[in-house]
């Protein structure tokens, strides 16, 4: 995106996507700076609808709608479809559907709504304060982001029988928490209850376990 802000705005907007900006400290940063600072766009946006500032949206809190079939998400096939019209792969429907309300819907042949759930499975309240004092922030290798900046990802997924439980939850930032879903990386919980992740051979051929030694180096 392109356009002009006053001296005042321009300094806000900096102020806010800089800290998101800097490579990771590891130097092992695969982004350009361009796409460092989209990222923290949406980062920023993120948080800012997961805060209660915003004002509502037609009665509501501002939010993001995916539409997809059960049997799609939990076989991971077929797209979703946003609200906006716009198409997701299901890939990122999966990572929204990690820190996200679901509502289930039954629909009728012409798209009416028969039913509506209630929603569920979200990592929150206390659970969600368990996950920011074991993680202290994102939990890959290598990244600083704090926890206000991180979502709580499902090990296993919600729709494969997994629990929303300590046990099968990581903090992950926006960024990493795509890199998971891509299918490259992959990450459990080691022995001694923290998180460990196994990157792809072509990271390493012998895909040693690794850990963020960023948050724990106190």
């Amino acid at each position: 995106m392109t356009g002009w802000l006053d001296e005042v705005g321009a300094a806000t907007v900096n102020a806010a996507l800089d800290p998101l900006c800097a490579p990771r400290h590891d130097g092992d940063e695969p982004r350009t700076p361009a796409q460092r600072r989209a990222d923290a766009l949406v980062a920023v946006c993120d948080l800012a609808t997961r805060t209660e500032q915003l004002p509502d949206n037609g009665g509501q809190r501002p939010h993001v709608v995916v539409t997809v079939p059960f049997a799609a998400l939990r076989e991971q096939v077929g797209a979703g479809t946003l609200d906006t019209g716009g198409r997701v792969s299901p890939a990122q429907v999966r990572q929204l559907a990690c820190d996200a309300q679901i509502i289930p819907a039954v629909l009728g042949g012409d798209g009416q709504v028969l039913d509506l759930g209630r929603t569920r499975r979200l990592i929150t309240g206390s659970l969600r304060r368990a996950l920011e004092l074991r993680d202290r922030g994102c939990a890959f290798p290598g990244c600083d982001r704090p926890p206000r900046w991180c979502h709580g990802h499902h090990i296993r997924a919600w729709v494969e029988s997994g629990q929303t439980s300590l046990d099968n939850s990581v903090l992950l930032c926006g960024y990493h928490h795509r890199i998971i879903h891509s299918g490259q990386w992959t990450v459990r919980l080691a022995a001694d209850g923290l998180p460990e992740f196994i990157p792809p051979s072509h990271v390493d051929p012998h895909r040693e376990p690794r850990r963020n030694l960023y948050h724990h180096r106190a």
